[in-house]
């Protein structure tokens, strides 16, 4: 269970940044609910780190975390804010996948 709560963890975190790339355009009400969207999903994914933690090394969970973040904040610049997805971004994410699978591995 708490590699659910590790992967819904870092899944909040791409919610996040998603968020976070969402209040660049915002204005208004619309600003302040992608504002309260990040705050949410923020809160949710520390709160499910929290929990995984508990069981997985620390030193397992927040690399895996913060990696299944990077990977989801640039396919969110790739898909939803036209960031480029030029080769050596997509090597070096091919890259972080492969750290992440290693350290799962140990």
């Amino acid at each position: 269970m708490s590699w659910i709560y590790l992967i819904i963890a870092g899944m909040m975190e791409v919610g996040f940044t998603f968020c976070l790339g969402k209040t660049k355009t915002g204005t208004g009400t619309v600003l302040y609910l992608w504002w309260m969207g990040f705050l949410v999903a923020l809160a949710l994914s520390m709160y499910f780190m929290a929990r995984a933690a508990r069981t997985i090394p620390l030193s397992t969970v927040y690399p895996v975390w913060t990696g299944i973040g990077a990977i989801g904040a640039v396919l969110v610049g790739i898909f939803f804010f036209n960031e480029p997805a030029s080769f050596w971004r997509i090597f070096f994410l091919t890259t972080l996948i492969i750290s992440i699978i290693g350290l799962k591995m140990l």
